[in-house]
Protein backbone atom coordinates (compact mmCIF):
# COMPACT_ATOMS: atom_id res chain seq x y z
CA UNK A 1 0.00 0.00 0.00
CA UNK A 2 1.01 3.46 -1.00
CA UNK A 3 2.89 5.53 1.80
CA UNK A 4 2.73 8.95 3.25
CA UNK A 5 5.08 10.98 5.52
CA UNK A 6 3.64 12.34 8.53
CA UNK A 7 5.59 14.61 10.93
CA UNK A 8 4.52 14.45 15.22
CA UNK A 9 4.47 17.62 17.23
CA UNK A 10 7.85 15.96 18.66
CA UNK A 11 9.02 16.54 14.98
CA UNK A 12 8.99 12.92 14.67
CA UNK A 13 8.51 11.37 11.26
CA UNK A 14 6.66 8.53 10.60
CA UNK A 15 5.31 6.69 7.10
CA UNK A 16 1.63 5.21 7.53
CA UNK A 17 -0.55 3.68 4.75
CA UNK A 18 -2.46 6.82 3.03
CA UNK A 19 -5.99 6.53 3.52
CA UNK A 20 -5.49 6.28 7.59
CA UNK A 21 -7.57 7.02 9.59
CA UNK A 22 -6.14 9.81 12.56
CA UNK A 23 -7.33 7.71 15.49
CA UNK A 24 -4.75 4.98 14.18
CA UNK A 25 -2.00 7.16 14.16
CA UNK A 26 -2.61 8.15 17.82
CA UNK A 27 -3.12 4.40 18.89
CA UNK A 28 0.49 4.20 18.14
CA UNK A 29 2.17 7.63 18.98
CA UNK A 30 0.47 8.65 22.21
CA UNK A 31 0.66 6.81 25.33
CA UNK A 32 -0.33 10.10 27.78
CA UNK A 33 -3.26 9.75 30.38
CA UNK A 34 -5.08 13.10 29.32
CA UNK A 35 -7.36 12.34 26.88
CA UNK A 36 -6.80 13.28 23.52
CA UNK A 37 -10.63 14.30 21.46
CA UNK A 38 -9.62 16.01 17.78
CA UNK A 39 -6.31 16.77 15.95
CA UNK A 40 -4.59 19.28 13.65
CA UNK A 41 -3.74 18.22 10.59
CA UNK A 42 -1.62 21.07 8.01
CA UNK A 43 -3.05 23.68 10.43
CA UNK A 44 -6.88 22.40 10.35
CA UNK A 45 -9.02 21.29 12.99
CA UNK A 46 -10.32 17.50 12.29
CA UNK A 47 -12.41 15.12 14.02
CA UNK A 48 -10.28 11.45 15.20
CA UNK A 49 -12.07 9.28 12.61
CA UNK A 50 -10.60 11.63 9.44
CA UNK A 51 -8.87 9.56 6.50
CA UNK A 52 -5.55 11.53 5.31
CA UNK A 53 -3.90 11.21 1.95
CA UNK A 54 -1.16 13.04 2.08
CA UNK A 55 1.53 14.23 3.66
CA UNK A 56 1.18 16.86 6.41
CA UNK A 57 1.55 17.87 10.26
CA UNK A 58 -0.43 15.84 12.33
CA UNK A 59 -0.68 17.72 16.21
CA UNK A 60 -2.93 16.19 18.83
CA UNK A 61 -5.58 17.98 20.89
CA UNK A 62 -5.86 16.94 24.21
CA UNK A 63 -8.21 18.28 27.25
CA UNK A 64 -6.11 20.96 28.13
CA UNK A 65 -7.12 22.79 25.14
CA UNK A 66 -10.64 24.45 25.30
CA UNK A 67 -11.10 22.82 21.83
CA UNK A 68 -10.26 19.23 23.44
CA UNK A 69 -12.20 20.42 26.41
CA UNK A 70 -15.47 21.36 24.81
CA UNK A 71 -15.70 17.56 22.43
CA UNK A 72 -15.04 16.00 25.33
CA UNK A 73 -18.19 17.74 27.08
CA UNK A 74 -20.19 16.76 24.00
CA UNK A 75 -19.35 13.51 24.35
CA UNK A 76 -20.11 12.63 27.78
CA UNK A 77 -22.84 14.87 27.06
CA UNK A 78 -24.17 12.07 24.54
CA UNK A 79 -23.10 9.19 26.02
CA UNK A 80 -25.81 10.18 29.13
CA UNK A 81 -28.15 10.81 27.15
CA UNK A 82 -27.86 7.26 25.26
CA UNK A 83 -27.90 5.72 28.62
CA UNK A 84 -31.15 7.64 30.42
CA UNK A 85 -33.11 6.98 27.22
CA UNK A 86 -31.57 2.89 27.16
CA UNK A 87 -32.96 2.92 30.95
CA UNK A 88 -36.60 5.59 30.71
CA UNK A 89 -36.53 5.36 26.92
CA UNK A 90 -39.58 7.95 27.29
CA UNK A 91 -38.10 10.50 29.43
CA UNK A 92 -37.29 13.84 28.21
CA UNK A 93 -33.77 15.25 28.86
CA UNK A 94 -32.75 18.84 28.86
CA UNK A 95 -29.34 19.80 29.67
CA UNK A 96 -29.70 24.09 30.89
CA UNK A 97 -26.59 25.72 32.03
CA UNK A 98 -23.27 25.18 33.87
CA UNK A 99 -23.08 25.41 37.57
CA UNK A 100 -20.97 23.73 39.73
CA UNK A 101 -18.12 22.73 37.71
CA UNK A 102 -20.44 20.94 35.48
CA UNK A 103 -23.74 21.18 33.72
CA UNK A 104 -27.11 21.08 35.36
CA UNK A 105 -29.91 19.57 33.79
CA UNK A 106 -33.42 17.61 34.50
CA UNK A 107 -34.95 15.00 33.33
CA UNK A 108 -38.70 14.80 32.62
CA UNK A 109 -40.35 11.12 33.31
CA UNK A 110 -43.41 9.47 34.64
CA UNK A 111 -42.14 10.14 38.33
CA UNK A 112 -39.54 12.48 39.98
CA UNK A 113 -35.78 11.76 39.38
CA UNK A 114 -34.10 10.32 42.39
CA UNK A 115 -30.07 9.60 43.46
CA UNK A 116 -31.07 5.84 42.57
CA UNK A 117 -32.17 6.62 38.95
CA UNK A 118 -28.68 8.62 38.40
CA UNK A 119 -26.59 5.69 39.83
CA UNK A 120 -28.57 3.33 37.15
CA UNK A 121 -27.77 5.66 34.97
CA UNK A 122 -24.19 6.14 35.58
CA UNK A 123 -23.28 2.33 35.87
CA UNK A 124 -25.22 2.62 31.62
CA UNK A 125 -22.62 5.31 30.91
CA UNK A 126 -19.65 3.20 32.06
CA UNK A 127 -20.70 -0.38 30.07
CA UNK A 128 -21.06 2.39 27.05
CA UNK A 129 -17.54 3.84 27.62
CA UNK A 130 -16.00 0.33 28.50
CA UNK A 131 -17.51 -0.55 25.22
CA UNK A 132 -15.29 1.64 23.61
CA UNK A 133 -18.47 2.07 21.21
CA UNK A 134 -17.82 4.42 17.75
CA UNK A 135 -19.40 7.66 17.53
CA UNK A 136 -20.29 8.04 13.81
CA UNK A 137 -20.86 11.32 12.13
CA UNK A 138 -23.41 11.16 9.11
CA UNK A 139 -24.78 13.53 6.69
CA UNK A 140 -28.67 13.52 5.99
CA UNK A 141 -31.01 15.54 4.39
CA UNK A 142 -33.12 18.14 6.54
CA UNK A 143 -35.85 15.98 5.74
CA UNK A 144 -34.27 12.56 6.82
CA UNK A 145 -33.19 14.64 10.07
CA UNK A 146 -36.97 15.73 10.55
CA UNK A 147 -38.14 12.38 9.88
CA UNK A 148 -35.72 10.78 12.75
CA UNK A 149 -36.50 13.73 15.15
CA UNK A 150 -40.43 13.33 14.73
CA UNK A 151 -40.19 9.47 15.39
CA UNK A 152 -37.82 10.46 18.39
CA UNK A 153 -40.97 12.88 19.18
CA UNK A 154 -38.30 15.47 19.93
CA UNK A 155 -40.20 18.31 19.20
CA UNK A 156 -37.73 20.80 20.03
CA UNK A 157 -35.21 19.85 17.12
CA UNK A 158 -38.30 19.60 14.99
CA UNK A 159 -38.82 23.36 15.75
CA UNK A 160 -35.12 24.28 15.39
CA UNK A 161 -34.70 22.46 12.24
CA UNK A 162 -37.88 23.85 10.50
CA UNK A 163 -35.71 27.17 9.86
CA UNK A 164 -32.58 25.89 8.88
CA UNK A 165 -32.03 26.39 5.61
CA UNK A 166 -29.28 23.66 5.23
CA UNK A 167 -30.36 21.14 3.05
CA UNK A 168 -28.35 18.56 4.71
CA UNK A 169 -27.33 17.83 8.21
CA UNK A 170 -24.94 16.06 10.37
CA UNK A 171 -26.15 13.55 13.31
CA UNK A 172 -23.76 11.65 15.36
CA UNK A 173 -24.75 7.87 16.11
CA UNK A 174 -23.95 5.60 18.72
CA UNK A 175 -25.35 2.77 19.90
CA UNK A 176 -28.08 2.58 18.10
CA UNK A 177 -29.31 6.69 18.52
CA UNK A 178 -28.55 9.52 16.53
CA UNK A 179 -28.73 12.94 17.83
CA UNK A 180 -27.95 16.70 16.52
CA UNK A 181 -24.62 18.36 18.41
CA UNK A 182 -23.94 22.06 17.57
CA UNK A 183 -20.20 21.51 17.86
CA UNK A 184 -17.46 18.59 17.34
CA UNK A 185 -17.36 15.19 19.40
CA UNK A 186 -14.98 12.22 20.11
CA UNK A 187 -14.63 9.36 17.94
CA UNK A 188 -15.26 6.80 20.48
CA UNK A 189 -16.68 6.64 23.89
CA UNK A 190 -13.70 5.03 25.31
CA UNK A 191 -11.48 8.04 25.66
CA UNK A 192 -14.29 9.31 28.05
CA UNK A 193 -11.99 9.09 31.69
CA UNK A 194 -13.18 11.17 34.74
CA UNK A 195 -16.45 12.29 34.98
CA UNK A 196 -19.47 12.19 38.01
CA UNK A 197 -23.43 12.48 38.04
CA UNK A 198 -24.56 13.80 41.05
CA UNK A 199 -28.36 14.67 41.96
CA UNK A 200 -28.97 18.18 42.38
CA UNK A 201 -32.93 18.48 43.45
CA UNK A 202 -34.63 18.51 41.15
CA UNK A 203 -32.13 17.39 38.12
CA UNK A 204 -28.44 17.00 38.23
CA UNK A 205 -24.97 18.26 37.85
CA UNK A 206 -23.07 16.00 34.76
CA UNK A 207 -19.45 17.02 36.00
CA UNK A 208 -15.95 16.61 34.90
CA UNK A 209 -12.21 17.44 34.91
CA UNK A 210 -11.02 20.97 33.98
CA UNK A 211 -8.40 22.36 31.32
CA UNK A 212 -6.25 23.09 34.71
CA UNK A 213 -6.63 19.66 35.92
CA UNK A 214 -7.63 17.12 33.32
CA UNK A 215 -7.29 14.31 35.64
CA UNK A 216 -9.36 15.07 38.82
CA UNK A 217 -12.95 15.85 39.04
CA UNK A 218 -12.68 19.06 40.95
CA UNK A 219 -14.30 19.18 44.52
CA UNK A 220 -18.18 20.83 44.52
CA UNK A 221 -18.96 24.20 45.21
CA UNK A 222 -21.94 25.12 46.31
CA UNK A 223 -23.56 28.20 44.24
CA UNK A 224 -26.76 28.86 45.35
CA UNK A 225 -27.66 32.05 44.68
CA UNK A 226 -26.21 31.27 41.13
CA UNK A 227 -28.88 28.23 41.09
CA UNK A 228 -31.43 30.29 42.02
CA UNK A 229 -31.12 33.36 39.57
CA UNK A 230 -30.81 30.58 36.85
CA UNK A 231 -33.99 28.94 38.57
CA UNK A 232 -35.86 32.43 38.07
CA UNK A 233 -35.11 32.73 34.81
CA UNK A 234 -36.33 28.94 33.69
CA UNK A 235 -39.71 29.87 35.10
CA UNK A 236 -40.05 33.56 33.38
CA UNK A 237 -38.69 31.83 30.04
CA UNK A 238 -42.05 29.49 30.64
CA UNK A 239 -44.23 32.12 31.13
CA UNK A 240 -42.80 33.86 27.96
CA UNK A 241 -43.22 30.12 26.75
CA UNK A 242 -39.59 30.71 25.01
CA UNK A 243 -37.67 27.62 26.25
CA UNK A 244 -35.27 27.25 23.20
CA UNK A 245 -34.60 29.27 19.77
CA UNK A 246 -37.02 27.26 17.69
CA UNK A 247 -39.86 28.93 19.95
CA UNK A 248 -38.45 32.51 19.63
CA UNK A 249 -37.94 32.27 15.99
CA UNK A 250 -41.81 31.18 15.45
CA UNK A 251 -42.61 34.52 17.83
CA UNK A 252 -40.48 36.16 15.45
CA UNK A 253 -42.09 34.61 12.33
CA UNK A 254 -45.60 35.28 13.08
CA UNK A 255 -44.89 39.15 14.02
CA UNK A 256 -45.44 39.08 17.86
CA UNK A 257 -41.56 39.75 18.34
CA UNK A 258 -42.51 43.81 19.43
CA UNK A 259 -44.47 42.50 22.47
CA UNK A 260 -41.71 40.03 23.35
CA UNK A 261 -39.46 42.66 23.11
CA UNK A 262 -41.59 45.29 25.31
CA UNK A 263 -42.18 42.14 28.42
CA UNK A 264 -38.65 41.34 28.41
CA UNK A 265 -37.75 44.93 29.08
CA UNK A 266 -40.88 44.98 31.22
CA UNK A 267 -39.67 42.11 33.34
CA UNK A 268 -35.54 43.67 33.99
CA UNK A 269 -37.13 47.10 34.84
CA UNK A 270 -39.35 45.40 37.83
CA UNK A 271 -36.14 43.41 38.70
CA UNK A 272 -33.92 46.68 38.74
CA UNK A 273 -36.82 48.53 40.61
CA UNK A 274 -37.08 45.54 43.22
CA UNK A 275 -33.02 46.10 44.00
CA UNK A 276 -34.06 49.54 44.43
CA UNK A 277 -36.48 49.27 47.30
CA UNK A 278 -34.41 46.22 48.87
CA UNK A 279 -31.40 49.36 48.75
CA UNK A 280 -34.23 51.65 50.00
CA UNK A 281 -35.69 49.47 53.09
CA UNK A 282 -32.34 49.38 54.61
CA UNK A 283 -31.08 53.10 55.91
CA UNK A 284 -27.81 51.84 56.71
CA UNK A 285 -26.73 50.86 53.50
CA UNK A 286 -24.42 53.45 51.64
CA UNK A 287 -22.71 52.08 49.34
CA UNK A 288 -23.81 49.74 46.52
CA UNK A 289 -21.26 47.65 45.08
CA UNK A 290 -21.64 46.16 41.21
CA UNK A 291 -19.73 43.66 39.68
CA UNK A 292 -19.86 41.35 36.58
CA UNK A 293 -17.88 40.03 34.28
CA UNK A 294 -16.96 41.53 30.39
CA UNK A 295 -20.08 42.65 28.18
CA UNK A 296 -22.77 42.19 31.20
CA UNK A 297 -23.97 45.45 30.38
CA UNK A 298 -22.60 47.05 33.96
CA UNK A 299 -22.93 50.73 32.91
CA UNK A 300 -26.51 50.74 31.47
CA UNK A 301 -27.56 48.77 34.80
CA UNK A 302 -25.92 51.26 37.22
CA UNK A 303 -27.55 53.96 34.96
CA UNK A 304 -31.11 52.92 35.40
CA UNK A 305 -30.45 51.74 39.07
CA UNK A 306 -29.48 55.23 39.65
CA UNK A 307 -33.35 56.40 38.11
CA UNK A 308 -34.90 53.92 40.30
CA UNK A 309 -33.39 55.00 43.06
CA UNK A 310 -34.44 58.22 42.91
CA UNK A 311 -38.00 57.38 42.30
CA UNK A 312 -37.28 55.98 45.91
CA UNK A 313 -36.01 59.62 47.15
CA UNK A 314 -32.41 58.49 47.20
CA UNK A 315 -29.57 60.35 45.75
CA UNK A 316 -27.27 57.91 44.08
CA UNK A 317 -23.63 59.05 43.63
CA UNK A 318 -21.39 57.48 41.69
CA UNK A 319 -17.53 56.86 41.76
CA UNK A 320 -15.16 55.30 39.16
CA UNK A 321 -12.68 52.77 40.84
CA UNK A 322 -10.82 53.80 37.60
CA UNK A 323 -9.03 56.41 39.34
CA UNK A 324 -7.93 54.71 42.45
CA UNK A 325 -4.93 52.79 40.23
CA UNK A 326 -1.88 53.53 41.72
CA UNK A 327 0.70 55.05 39.61
CA UNK A 328 2.15 53.09 36.88
CA UNK A 329 5.62 52.02 38.55
CA UNK A 330 3.56 50.76 41.52
CA UNK A 331 1.55 48.56 39.22
CA UNK A 332 1.75 44.98 40.16
CA UNK A 333 2.74 42.48 37.06
CA UNK A 334 1.58 39.10 36.10
CA UNK A 335 3.83 36.06 35.76
CA UNK A 336 4.64 37.07 32.00
CA UNK A 337 6.09 40.44 33.72
CA UNK A 338 3.41 42.34 31.95
CA UNK A 339 1.27 45.06 34.22
CA UNK A 340 -2.13 43.51 35.62
CA UNK A 341 -4.17 46.48 35.47
CA UNK A 342 -6.81 43.69 37.05
CA UNK A 343 -5.59 42.77 40.33
CA UNK A 344 -6.92 44.27 43.19
CA UNK A 345 -3.26 45.34 44.09
CA UNK A 346 -3.45 47.75 41.01
CA UNK A 347 -5.53 49.95 42.83
CA UNK A 348 -4.91 52.15 46.09
CA UNK A 349 -7.07 50.43 48.51
CA UNK A 350 -5.71 52.58 51.15
CA UNK A 351 -6.61 55.81 49.85
CA UNK A 352 -10.07 54.08 48.56
CA UNK A 353 -10.83 53.20 51.83
CA UNK A 354 -9.62 56.10 53.79
CA UNK A 355 -11.69 58.23 51.12
CA UNK A 356 -15.25 55.81 51.75
CA UNK A 357 -14.66 56.14 55.59
CA UNK A 358 -14.39 59.78 55.25
CA UNK A 359 -17.57 59.85 53.52
CA UNK A 360 -19.18 57.51 55.32
CA UNK A 361 -18.43 59.78 58.26
CA UNK A 362 -20.04 62.83 56.91
CA UNK A 363 -17.28 64.91 55.04
CA UNK A 364 -16.44 66.52 52.27
CA UNK A 365 -13.37 64.18 49.70
CA UNK A 366 -11.63 65.53 46.92
CA UNK A 367 -11.39 62.84 44.63
CA UNK A 368 -8.36 61.59 42.60
CA UNK A 369 -8.17 61.15 38.49
CA UNK A 370 -6.56 58.73 36.99
CA UNK A 371 -4.46 59.77 33.94
CA UNK A 372 -4.32 56.78 31.54
CA UNK A 373 -1.81 58.34 29.29
CA UNK A 374 1.22 59.36 32.08
CA UNK A 375 -0.43 56.81 34.22
CA UNK A 376 0.38 58.54 37.21
CA UNK A 377 -2.89 60.15 39.81
CA UNK A 378 -3.70 64.05 39.19
CA UNK A 379 -5.80 66.00 41.84
CA UNK A 380 -8.57 68.48 40.44
CA UNK A 381 -10.61 70.36 42.75
CA UNK A 382 -13.61 68.29 42.35
CA UNK A 383 -15.06 66.89 46.29
CA UNK A 384 -18.19 64.40 47.21
CA UNK A 385 -20.32 64.48 50.19
CA UNK A 386 -23.00 62.44 50.53
CA UNK A 387 -26.28 63.95 51.82
CA UNK A 388 -28.40 62.23 54.49
CA UNK A 389 -30.57 60.49 51.78
CA UNK A 390 -27.38 59.77 49.26
CA UNK A 391 -25.71 56.57 47.99
CA UNK A 392 -22.81 55.88 46.50
CA UNK A 393 -22.57 53.82 43.33
CA UNK A 394 -19.70 51.86 42.89
CA UNK A 395 -19.14 49.94 39.87
CA UNK A 396 -16.33 47.65 38.94
CA UNK A 397 -14.76 44.06 38.81
CA UNK A 398 -14.00 43.77 42.35
CA UNK A 399 -16.62 44.94 43.87
CA UNK A 400 -18.04 41.68 45.13
CA UNK A 401 -14.02 41.38 47.38
CA UNK A 402 -14.19 42.27 50.36
CA UNK A 403 -10.41 42.92 50.60
CA UNK A 404 -12.19 46.25 48.55
CA UNK A 405 -13.72 48.01 51.22
CA UNK A 406 -12.34 46.10 54.05
CA UNK A 407 -12.81 49.44 56.73
CA UNK A 408 -15.98 49.44 55.69
CA UNK A 409 -19.02 47.81 57.95
CA UNK A 410 -20.68 45.24 56.12
CA UNK A 411 -24.13 46.12 57.18
CA UNK A 412 -22.91 49.60 55.08
CA UNK A 413 -22.62 47.82 52.02
CA UNK A 414 -25.10 45.89 49.12
CA UNK A 415 -23.62 43.68 46.83
CA UNK A 416 -24.52 42.79 42.97
CA UNK A 417 -23.54 40.50 40.41
CA UNK A 418 -24.48 41.34 36.99
CA UNK A 419 -23.85 38.76 34.64
CA UNK A 420 -25.38 37.55 30.95
CA UNK A 421 -26.60 34.04 32.04
CA UNK A 422 -28.70 32.67 29.25
CA UNK A 423 -31.84 30.17 30.01
CA UNK A 424 -32.31 30.22 26.02
CA UNK A 425 -31.06 26.86 24.48
CA UNK A 426 -30.86 25.94 20.80
CA UNK A 427 -32.55 23.01 21.82
CA UNK A 428 -33.04 20.24 25.11
CA UNK A 429 -29.29 19.06 24.02
CA UNK A 430 -27.68 22.22 22.91
CA UNK A 431 -27.36 24.66 25.44
CA UNK A 432 -26.29 28.35 24.57
CA UNK A 433 -23.41 28.97 26.82
CA UNK A 434 -23.42 32.40 28.80
CA UNK A 435 -20.03 33.22 27.41
CA UNK A 436 -21.35 32.65 23.94
CA UNK A 437 -23.71 35.72 24.76
CA UNK A 438 -21.60 37.89 26.15
CA UNK A 439 -18.56 37.32 23.59
CA UNK A 440 -20.84 38.25 20.36
CA UNK A 441 -22.49 41.28 22.51
CA UNK A 442 -18.17 42.39 22.43
CA UNK A 443 -17.68 41.81 19.14
CA UNK A 444 -20.66 44.21 18.37
CA UNK A 445 -19.49 46.40 20.70
CA UNK A 446 -15.99 46.80 19.77
CA UNK A 447 -16.54 46.77 15.72
CA UNK A 448 -19.47 50.09 16.18
CA UNK A 449 -17.78 52.15 18.92
CA UNK A 450 -14.20 51.43 19.37
CA UNK A 451 -13.80 50.57 15.47
CA UNK A 452 -11.43 46.55 16.58
CA UNK A 453 -12.18 44.16 14.41
CA UNK A 454 -13.98 40.95 15.43
CA UNK A 455 -10.87 38.97 15.15
CA UNK A 456 -8.90 41.28 17.73
CA UNK A 457 -11.86 40.74 19.90
CA UNK A 458 -12.03 36.85 19.73
CA UNK A 459 -7.83 37.10 20.15
CA UNK A 460 -8.10 39.08 23.78
CA UNK A 461 -11.02 36.78 24.58
CA UNK A 462 -8.93 34.49 26.57
CA UNK A 463 -7.04 36.80 28.56
CA UNK A 464 -10.41 38.39 29.34
CA UNK A 465 -11.78 35.00 30.71
CA UNK A 466 -8.55 34.24 32.46
CA UNK A 467 -9.21 37.80 34.69
CA UNK A 468 -12.39 36.83 35.12
CA UNK A 469 -12.25 33.64 36.43
CA UNK A 470 -9.33 34.77 39.04
CA UNK A 471 -11.19 38.16 40.02
CA UNK A 472 -15.05 37.70 39.16
CA UNK A 473 -15.92 34.43 39.27
CA UNK A 474 -15.12 33.10 42.87
CA UNK A 475 -16.58 35.95 44.79
CA UNK A 476 -20.30 36.03 42.87
CA UNK A 477 -21.55 34.05 45.72
CA UNK A 478 -20.70 36.96 47.84
CA UNK A 479 -23.07 39.24 46.21
CA UNK A 480 -26.42 40.60 48.13
CA UNK A 481 -28.21 39.87 44.82
CA UNK A 482 -27.63 39.03 41.06
CA UNK A 483 -29.14 40.51 38.17
CA UNK A 484 -29.39 38.39 35.31
CA UNK A 485 -28.65 40.94 31.84
CA UNK A 486 -29.78 38.39 29.25
CA UNK A 487 -32.46 39.62 27.09
CA UNK A 488 -34.26 36.39 25.60
CA UNK A 489 -34.55 38.18 22.18
CA UNK A 490 -31.16 40.12 22.09
CA UNK A 491 -28.97 37.06 19.43
CA UNK A 492 -32.12 38.10 17.23
CA UNK A 493 -30.85 41.97 17.20
CA UNK A 494 -26.69 40.80 17.39
CA UNK A 495 -26.82 38.79 14.67
CA UNK A 496 -27.10 41.62 12.04
CA UNK A 497 -24.04 43.45 12.88
CA UNK A 498 -21.88 40.56 14.15
CA UNK A 499 -22.36 38.00 11.20
CA UNK A 500 -20.79 40.27 9.01
CA UNK A 501 -17.58 40.97 11.03
CA UNK A 502 -17.28 37.24 11.93
CA UNK A 503 -17.16 36.74 8.29
CA UNK A 504 -14.03 38.47 7.44
CA UNK A 505 -11.97 36.41 9.61
CA UNK A 506 -10.31 34.24 7.18
CA UNK A 507 -8.47 30.48 7.14
CA UNK A 508 -5.05 31.39 8.72
CA UNK A 509 -6.33 33.45 11.57
CA UNK A 510 -5.76 31.41 14.85
CA UNK A 511 -9.45 32.16 16.26
CA UNK A 512 -11.03 31.24 12.52
CA UNK A 513 -12.20 28.00 14.00
CA UNK A 514 -14.19 29.70 16.78
CA UNK A 515 -15.36 32.40 14.18
CA UNK A 516 -16.46 29.66 11.96
CA UNK A 517 -18.37 28.24 15.46
CA UNK A 518 -20.27 31.26 16.16
CA UNK A 519 -21.44 31.84 12.81
CA UNK A 520 -22.85 28.60 12.48
CA UNK A 521 -24.52 29.18 16.00
CA UNK A 522 -25.81 32.46 14.87
CA UNK A 523 -26.97 31.31 11.91
CA UNK A 524 -29.56 29.27 13.87
CA UNK A 525 -31.75 32.65 14.72
CA UNK A 526 -33.82 34.98 12.89
CA UNK A 527 -33.08 38.44 12.26
CA UNK A 528 -34.80 41.33 14.72
CA UNK A 529 -34.30 45.32 14.01
CA UNK A 530 -32.70 46.57 16.30
CA UNK A 531 -35.03 49.80 16.04
CA UNK A 532 -37.59 48.05 18.20
CA UNK A 533 -35.32 48.09 20.98
CA UNK A 534 -36.02 50.85 23.80
CA UNK A 535 -33.47 53.14 23.73
CA UNK A 536 -32.74 52.89 27.92
CA UNK A 537 -32.40 48.93 26.91
CA UNK A 538 -28.99 47.20 28.33
CA UNK A 539 -28.77 45.86 24.51
CA UNK A 540 -27.92 49.27 23.43
CA UNK A 541 -25.25 49.50 25.64
CA UNK A 542 -23.41 47.50 22.15
CA UNK A 543 -25.49 48.23 19.36
CA UNK A 544 -25.68 52.29 20.09
CA UNK A 545 -28.33 54.36 20.20
CA UNK A 546 -28.31 54.34 24.37
CA UNK A 547 -30.20 57.50 26.04
CA UNK A 548 -27.42 57.28 28.92
CA UNK A 549 -24.28 58.03 26.49
CA UNK A 550 -23.06 58.23 22.93
CA UNK A 551 -20.69 56.14 21.57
Amino acid sequence: MEKIKITLENKKEILVDKGIEISEIIKENHNKDVPITMAKFNGKIVELYKLIFEDGKLEFIDIRNSIGMTAYIRTVQFIFINATLDLFPKARISIEHSLGGGLYGEIYKEEDLTENDLIKIEKRMREIINGNHRIKKVNVTKEEAIEIFRNYGMEDKLTLLKYSKNKFLKLYYLCGRYDYFYGQMAYSTGIIGKFEIMYYKPGFILRYPTIHEPSIIPKFKEQKKLAKIFRETEVWGNILNVANVGSLNDIVVSGEINEMVMISEAFQEKKIANIADLIFADEKIKIVLIAGPSSSGKTTFTKRLGIQLRVNGLIPIQISLDDYFVNRDRTPKDENGDYDFESIYALDLELFNANLTELLEGKKVKLPRYDFLTGERVWGDKEIYIPENGVLLIEGIHGLNEILTSSINKENKFKIYISALTQLNLDNHNRIATTDVRIIRRIVRDYLSRGYKAEDTLKMWHSIKKGEEKNIFPFQEEADVMFNSTLVYELCVLKKYALPELKKINEESTVYYEAKRLISFLNFFKTVDAELVPGNSILKEFTGGSVFYKY
